[in-house]
């Protein structure tokens, strides 16, 4: 008699097994109807998964982000399915979840088009709304391999080929078509309500350049029509703040073929850039930090020491002088274990805080790069704590105080924080990993800080603390991190005198508040739209003259403003003030000083903002005033 756990501690008692759609109709006709599958002493099962002994079950529903995977899952397998349906000699390949929705790739002796698409998504709607059972099976592996054989579909029998031979097979069905799976998935496809085919692209079979290229078609789902149009508006409102566009829109960088990956900062790009490093300088001087520099390649036997050959190789740029090896640093951390080493630490000197802007480069695939957002050279705002086992509650503390603050000065004032721990492939020992993951988690409790976990997503040296932005539309962005690390300091030799005078190996927090700079600073233009802080803003104000007669005054105007510190520019254009309103609107600068003959008479200027707002005639200086103190509060518009 199975005795089945809610979530809310509540038990339920059977006399016979019962399916898990069995136990969600015993709880309300309203759960059975919204079930999509279930969690069974925390493994995700079918709804006709049966239960024959004692377990803790939860019901999984569209609610869940669970649920809007195993919605996500099922939709890929609708669109294998109209597919096949309607091109029946293309081969399905794989189909997984992505952030946002689904992929599946296809072999087909010609490419799809835009036409094919539409066709597509209308045969998924038809299919969708016939309300066809999805049921699992399983195969022994040989037998699963000669049915795809069978039916023509080689890549799943490739797939399928290349599981263990004794491992049985999980196929999921629906009407005619059957596909490889893990699951789970939706009990019938009238769960599937919100869908949307997104777009073509190539990839190669496998990931590999050697191998057919196949055609991949991106979709979405989510789990009511309303969640889809809201995101449909979204990525057209993300299409607006592409930082890519307004890059090139407000003159600040762009990227060429023969630096792939690699950004050529313009003079107003690289002034936004700058003042960002200037603040971050300011306050990390002001936290204890030594800002230090690195250089930019090293032996590769420092890297085999630090662990970086074995597991980030594939990602590095090498190179080669007079028979020795080099690799351009990935990475700032073994360098600064350098300059700790120099000279005898002791407990007295713990913590040491070390900072740079460090210069990385990585081997990232050229079809993974994405403007600011993913590039080949990048500069991190990184920083290594050297401190002793004591100290890591106090230092990690700090630190999450410290970039919180940061945020909220860049108008971020919501954050979602994830706990990664050991990935498979690491180094260091299992007692270590422990110890490390144990006091990251002590120290976000200290913090009564909302966290989740994420299980095999640390770095190979040691677990993380993750903090996500929240954006202005609603997207979130992974930048800070702190890891804690046992294992470089060690390999590294890095060593302090402890108060009894043996030599001990000091703990090593990595940390960055901004991530890479480049990616930052897109996250800004996105999130702002262009329209950048008046503290951030390349050019702070223009001073525009109407006609020839006040063009002396302008330009004096501009130079006054300018000698007091601020980033202003001045517009003699022998152009309708209108015009130059107009273009400067566009650029995004925050305000618009006209002078008329008006303004030189009594010297004014007239202030308009960048939003249109008229804020009246102002004295200059009563002007600078009121720019300065938006400037000191660092204020958001």
């Amino acid at each position: 008699m199975p005795v089945i756990t809610l979530p809310d501690g509540s038990q339920r008692h059977f006399e016979q097994p019962v399916t898990v759609r069995q136990v969600a109709e015993s709880i309300g006709a309203g759960l059975a109807k919204a079930a999509l599958a279930a969690k069974v002493d925390g493994h995700e099962v079918d709804t006709s998964h049966l239960i024959e002994s004692d377990i803790a079950l939860s019901i999984i529903t569209a609610r869940d982000a669970d649920g809007l995977e195993v919605i996500r899952h099922s939709t890929a397998h609708l669109l294998a399915q109209a597919v096949k349906q309607l091109f029946p000699t293309a081969q399905v390949t794989i189909g997984p979840v992505i952030e946002d929705g689904f992929y599946y790739d296809f072999s087909y002796e010609r490419p799809f088009t835009p036409d094919d698409l539409e066709r597509i998504e209308r045969k998924m709607e038809e299919l969708a709304s016939s309300n066809q059972d999805v049921t699992r099976s399983v195969m022994p592996r040989d037998d699963a391999a000669a049915y795809f054989r069978s039916i023509g579909e080689r890549y799943k029998a490739e797939i399928i080929e290349s599981i263990p031979a004794n491992e049985d097979i999980s196929l999921y069905s629906q009407g005619e078509f059957t596909d490889l799976c893990r699951g789970p998935h939706v009990p019938n496809t009238g769960h599937l309500r919100a869908f949307k085919l997104m777009k073509i692209a190539g990839a190669y079979w496998r990931g590999d350049s050697r191998n057919e290229m196949l055609q991949r078609i991106y979709g979405t789902a989510w789990p009511e029509p309303k969640a889809l149009a809201a995101y449909l508006k979204r990525l057209e409102e993300a299409e607006k703040r592409d930082h890519r566009r307004l890059g090139r829109q407000l003159d600040l960088f762009h990227f060429q073929e023969e630096a792939p990956g690699m950004v050529f900062w313009h003079p107003r790009g690289w002034t936004v850039w700058q003042q960002i490093e200037r603040y971050m300088r300011d306050l990390l001087s002001h936290k204890g930090y030594q800002e230090v520099r690195c250089p930019l390649i090293l032996d590769a036997n420092l890297w085999r020491k630090s662990g970086h050959w074995e597991n980030f190789h594939e990602n590095m740029f090498t190179t080669e002088s007079e028979s020795r090896e080099y690799a351009v640093k990935p990475m700032n951390c073994p360098g600064h274990v350098q300059i700790y080493n120099q000279g005898i630490k002791s407990y007295r000197d713990l913590p040491l805080r070390l900072a740079e802007f460090g210069s990385c480069h990585r081997n990232e695939p050229s079809g993974a790069l994405h403007g600011l957002m993913r590039v080949r050279a990048f500069t991190q705002d990184d920083g290594h704590i050297f401190c002793m086992e004591e100290q890591i509650q106090d230092e990690v503390s700090q630190f999450i105080d410290l970039l919180q603050g940061v945020y909220r000065d860049f108008g971020f004032d919501e954050l979602q924080i994830k706990l990664s721990t050991r990935p498979a492939k690491r180094v260091g020992s299992d007692e270590t990993w422990d110890k490390a993951e144990a006091s990251l988690k002590m120290a976000l409790d200290g913090k009564n800080l909302e966290w989740d976990l994420q299980p095999g997503e640390g770095a190979f040296y040691g677990p993380k603390i993750e903090f996500s932005l929240r954006d202005s539309i609603g997207r979130v962005w992974q930048c800070g991190t702190i890891q804690l690390d046992f294992s470089m300091p060690d390999r590294l030799g890095a060593e302090f005198v402890a108060d009894d005078n043996s030599r001990r190996t000091p703990v090593m927090l990595h940390r960055a508040i901004l991530g890479s700079m480049e990616r930052f600073i897109g996250i800004l233009i996105e999130h702002f739209s262009g329209y950048l802080p008046v503290w951030l803003a390349p050019c702070q104000a223009v001073v525009a003259n109407i006609s020839e007669r006040q063009a002396a005054y302008a330009a004096e105007v501009a130079e006054m403003l300018k000698n007091q510190g601020f980033r202003v520019e001045s517009d003699l254009r022998n152009e309708k003030i209108g015009l130059k309103i107009r273009d400067h609107t566009l650029q995004r600068t925050p305000y618009l000083l006209v002078v008329g003959d008006r303004e030189v008479e009594l010297r004014t200027v007239a202030v308009r903002s960048r939003r249109g707002d008229d804020i009246g005639v102002l004295p200059i200086d009563e002007f600078a005033q009121l720019l300065s103190k938006e400037i000191v509060a660092r204020t958001i518009n």
